[in-house]
């Protein structure tokens, strides 16, 4: 059996499971507050939707939602504690495609297993990457940029957020789809690679778009393209990397899970309550501040959405042949 049917059998026995479970008690949900793990620290943007979900989940259950910050090991403490609590409804977990689509790939023994250990409930939202360069780069597109690196292989460099990062991925994307060759170049966190860039000490970098938009207004960085399939909404004069290379996407999601084997019944009232909160005009304004958009779905949809992401982030650090520990 090959690694994709062997995930895809475990996404569907996961679901499956938290499907048919036995729910005694499930009827009177919930009967006390509910602990949304958040497992990042706050202020971020895990954090940010866990508190905007959360508050208006606590008037759609009639309990207190209450988010707990459970931050450290890129988000692995507070994920396994998630996928450790009593699959009773009253833990969840919100967080993003780095603890469930890209984390596990990196370590040789991953605490948790997260087509296995978690019942996937609602795709929350979605924000791709920029690709900017410093304004001495000679391309203002992907196929010039791209033709720029083949003609210099080794010679232009790409900053990221830090090794194992969407931003760093997101390049090593890159690099195996044009068959280029540039070098990578590390930093803790966005805002030092940015100075960077600006300085011109490195020629691109992919970032989250608060992180360099002030930049890109000043003219101090330029965006050549977008990592989402379509355009940005508030950033239509910005062509996707898609539109050159043909099936490119890299973003950074947000989702809602709880623990595998919970009752059917309360994740498909999560995922209802959710999902209408997702609607709200407040909240999708509010995830629009970041860049992101509000998602939604069924259950369903975000367990095979979450087996996709996981096999192909999976792919690209077996070919980058990157480790975090």
């Amino acid at each position: 059996m090959n690694a994709h049917v062997q995930a895809a059998v475990r996404v569907v026995l996961a679901f499956t499971v938290s499907m048919w479970v036995p729910s005694a008690g499930a009827q009177a949900y919930p009967g006390k507050p509910v602990r949304v793990i958040a497992p990042f620290p706050p202020g971020g943007g895990t954090d940010i939707m866990a508190r905007a979900v959360a508050q208006k989940l606590s008037g759609a259950l009639g309990q207190q939602v209450v988010v707990e910050n459970r931050s450290g090991a890129g988000g692995m403490i507070g994920s396994e504690l998630a996928a450790r609590a009593a699959p009773d409804g009253y833990t969840l977990l919100l967080t993003s495609s780095s603890t469930h689509a890209i984390g596990p790939h990196l370590v040789r023994k991953p605490p948790y297993d997260p087509l296995r250990d978690f019942a996937p409930i609602i795709l929350i939202a979605s924000a791709p990457n920029v690709l900017v360069v410093h304004p001495s780069v000679p391309a203002r597109t992907v196929k010039e940029l791209v033709a720029l690196a083949r003609a210099r292989p080794g010679e232009i460099n790409f900053a990221s957020n830090g090794t194992g990062t969407l931003s760093h991925l997101t390049a090593e994307l890159f690099k195996l789809q044009t068959g280029t060759n540039m070098v990578h170049v590390p930093y803790k966190g966005g805002p030092p690679a940015v100075i960077d860039l600006v300085a011109g000490h490195v020629s691109g970098l992919f970032a989250a778009f608060p992180t360099v938009s002030g930049q890109m207004r000043a003219g101090k960085l330029r965006a050549v393209a977008v990592t989402s399939a379509k355009r940005v909404d508030t950033e239509r004069d910005i062509p996707t990397v898609a539109e050159t290379l043909p099936g490119f996407e890299s973003s950074q999601w947000w989702g809602m899970f709880a623990p595998a084997g919970t009752p059917a019944e309360i994740v498909e009232r999560l995922n209802g309550e959710v999902l209408k909160i997702l609607g709200d005009a407040e909240v999708r304004s509010r995830f629009a501040a970041d860049a992101a958009q509000a998602a939604g779905g069924s259950a369903r949809e975000f367990a095979a959405f979450l087996m996709a992401d996981y096999e192909k982030w999976g792919k690209v650090v077996k070919a980058s042949g990157i480790r975090a520990d």
